[in-house]
């Protein structure tokens, strides 16, 4: 069944579990914020989906976005004496984006449809076991090249492995295309997989140059077309 959620467009993925800090100035999404603390939208959520490449200012089509976001749950936000705002809101549910609506309120509403991970068939203990113990190196052989030793903390031992990916993958500098990648893959050992080899490519990047590499156009393009 459709869903309603009000959307934040970003050039950024939002991945389940993670933290997502934001600074709200624009008029519609100051309003936006103002509707999720008062209640006014009492779910206190609201989705965020990544931009595709674009020249346009605004978005007006769904062809702006991509297929898959993630909601979004807020769990603080101050308010400034300027009106702006400082929020944190923490990755939920992923959601398939069927429609777009610019008129019905402020700011941005679609139509979605939520995205669960799909069941797959059961893999031996000693198979999930190698698995995780596996991407948990390569998270630790990432932050070890890439941050100081107290800069970085390694998930809970007792997370489960379907959430085990994100957690990994929340606080690394991977591309914008690698976390949309992870975002919509749905098969949790395939996720756990994945970031595995994400996080040992970007280790062997690091370790040669010495520097953490990031496009240069994922720095000098606006955050949000919004």
């Amino acid at each position: 069944m459709a869903d309603s959620l009000p959307l934040f467009p970003l050039r950024a993925v939002l991945l389940p579990g993670a933290n997502l800090p934001l600074h709200i100035f624009e008029p519609r999404y100051r309003q936006l914020t103002v509707d999720l603390v008062t209640g006014a939208l009492p779910e206190r959520v609201f989705g965020v989906v990544s931009l595709r490449p674009s020249t346009d200012h605004e978005v007006t089509d769904i062809s702006q976005l991509r297929d898959i976001g993630c909601a979004a749950a807020l769990r603080q936000a101050k308010r400034l004496p300027d009106g702006r705002f400082d929020i944190v809101a923490t990755g939920d549910r992923r959601f398939r984006l069927l429609d777009i609506d610019a008129t019905a309120a402020p700011y941005l509403m679609g139509t979605v449809e939520w995205v669960p991970d799909t069941e797959q068939p059961t893999a031996a203990v000693e198979s999930v076991s190698m698995l995780v113990d596996a991407a948990r190196a390569a998270h630790r052989r990432y932050c070890n090249a890439a941050w100081r030793s107290d800069d970085w903390t390694e998930p809970d031992a007792d997370t489960e492995t379907y959430k085990l990916a994100h957690a990994l993958a929340a606080d690394c500098l991977l591309s914008l295309e690698d976390r949309q990648r992870l975002l919509e893959e749905t098969r949790p050992l395939h996720r756990l997989r994945m970031v595995g080899q994400l996080l040992n490519r970007e280790a062997g990047i690091l370790s040669a140059l010495h520097a953490v590499p990031a496009p240069p156009t994922e720095f000098n393009t606006p955050l949000c077309l919004n």
